[in-house]
């Protein structure tokens, strides 16, 4: 089988302060940057996302993949309508050629909670394109992020659809392997599956999805026990709790060769991830969970890890709000453990470049962070202060860490300044703390820290969990409410409940 394949994935957070342009699925800060043909596929083969998964299993069944592009851009706002047009007319240029000298199936590797300045429903939408160009019988199956916000149209429009099953993401290319699977399946069949749909009524917050904790990491095993009992094929994406658009739900469904079977899995499914108490979490503000850090710290072997999940930029912040930096100096924590408390990652490329400019070893005065505007007014001020530069990097490394393994990493100008003995790692790039190589590229070793501050909300977990004594989560008044209800909600229906 000859089969083109492509990617596009941005999770848009419609409530974040910045959107992402052209630029930002160029710069390869959080995602490989653009790449297209035979040199994507090159870039990708080796790094632990979807298409790569796919195109292994591909090889494997002796198919023939040509390659087209795979956009991916750091979590925020809408996607610009430019740099969405110009990703799909590349795609829809290179399908066009494709299908001239024939063409067997398309997969997509997408996210699921793309929303675009003119398209509410990316994915939608451009599997509208696809579908538009490809005639109702060629075969279309794509792979999708746990987080995605699954739409009636994709439903109707692809032949099969396949979710992560960890949160932090550590099957990506696992998952692309079981697209694969699908599209042989679609193909042995010469139709399509049936396939059965249910959505819960209400959103979860982000910090109860993590598949390391409960009751996610049970609910996703039961999962797989369900699809042996009804041969079925079952996703479960328990959504992005921060898009303003009709759909956006936690939902699941369950690919099979009948309809009878699909809905008695989707069922089984339903009845065990719907009942609401399990999914409510409670989280520390920052001065608490601070307190909590340093009291555990006195005693604890290992580093203790906190969450500075409002600003995740993994989630739609811009990872330069102070709100836990702040309760770090406050409370005199780097003077309680003289530079062994780490904080980032800190965007703020005018102070990495007031770093680069001024030389290891030198203090300068800075205000760093901002305030930007979030659900609650303004996030706290920058922290004004006197900061050592401790050591200087390009900002250029390579994950090593379960998520994305592999993914080459271009930060631009980075630092690590020090204040009252708190190390900050300060870059010119956004990217969630997801990897301890990227507090290892300015010379802070995570596991000699006693407190690290990351901000993320969960993909931290996958590499801080390991070498942490305690793993805490805060609030810290940045753009990604930890709490959806919190957010000015105007397009969700009235069956969607905001909490659990």
């Amino acid at each position: 089988m000859r089969i083109l394949i492509a990617g596009f994935q941005h999770e848009t957070n419609t409530f974040a302060p910045s959107r992402a342009d052209w630029a930002a699925f160029n710069r390869g800060d959080s995602f490989p940057a653009y790449q297209r043909g035979a040199a994507m596929l090159q870039a990708l083969q080796d790094v632990n996302i979807p298409i790569a998964g796919f195109a292994r299993a591909a090889r494997a069944r002796n198919w023939q993949v040509i390659p087209s592009g795979w956009a991916g851009a750091s979590p925020s706002a809408h996607v610009t309508r430019d740099a969405f047009e110009r990703i799909s007319a590349d795609l829809l240029e290179d399908l066009r050629a494709a299908l001239a000298t024939g063409l067997d199936a398309v997969y997509l590797d997408l996210h699921g909670a793309a929303v675009a300045e003119h398209a509410d429903d990316a994915e939608g939408e451009l599997l509208a394109r696809v579908r538009s160009l490809i005639g109702p019988d060629l075969p279309l199956v794509a792979s999708l992020d746990l987080h995605g916000n699954i739409t009636a149209r994709m439903f109707e429009l692809s032949d099969a659809m396949v979710a992560y099953r960890t949160y932090p993401h550590i099957d990506m290319a696992d998952t692309g392997a079981r697209a694969a699977a699908l599209l042989e399946q679609r193909v042995a069949m010469g139709r399509r599956q049936a396939v059965a749909v249910r959505r819960l009524p209400y959103l979860i917050p982000l910090n109860a999805q993590s598949t390391w904790t409960e009751p996610a990491q049970g609910l996703y095993h039961r999962m797989g026990e369900i699809e042996t009992r009804y041969a079925a094929s079952l996703s479960f994406c328990m959504g992005f709790p921060a898009a303003d658009f009709a759909e956006c739900s936690p939902v699941l469904w369950a690919h099979a060769d009948t309809e009878a079977l699909a809905h008695a899995a989707a069922d089984a499914l339903f009845a065990e991830v719907s009942p609401p108490g399990q999914w409510r979490t409670e989280v520390l503000n920052a001065s608490d969970c601070t307190a909590r850090a340093l009291a555990l710290a006195s005693e604890a072997s290992a580093p203790v890890v906190i969450a500075d999940t409002e600003d995740n930029p993994g989630a739609g912040g811009d990872s330069n709000t102070t709100g836990l930096l702040h309760a770090f100096i406050a409370q005199g924590a780097g003077r309680a453990h003289p530079e062994k408390v780490a904080f980032g990652l800190m965007y703020d490329p005018d102070t990495a470049l007031a770093a680069h400019a001024a030389g290891t070893g030198a203090v300068i005065e800075r205000a760093i962070g901002r305030s930007v505007p979030i659900y609650s007014g303004m996030s706290p001020p920058p922290l004004a202060g006197r900061f050592k530069v401790r050591q200087l990097s390009d900002g250029r490394t390579t994950l090593a860490g379960p998520m994305m393994t592999g993914a080459p990493v271009n930060l631009g100008p980075s630092a690590c300044l020090e204040i009252d003995g708190v190390l900050i790692a300060v870059v010119s790039g956004k990217t969630q703390l997801l990897d301890r190589v990227l507090l290892g590229m300015v010379g802070i070793d995570a596991q000699a820290m006693r407190i690290i501050g990351v901000k993320s909300s969960n993909h931290f977990r996958a590499d801080f969990t390991p070498i942490a004594s305690h793993v805490l989560v805060c609030t810290s008044g940045a753009p990604m409410a930890a709490d959806p209800a919190d957010l000015a909600w105007q397009h969700l229906p009235p069956h969607t409940r905001t909490r659990p």
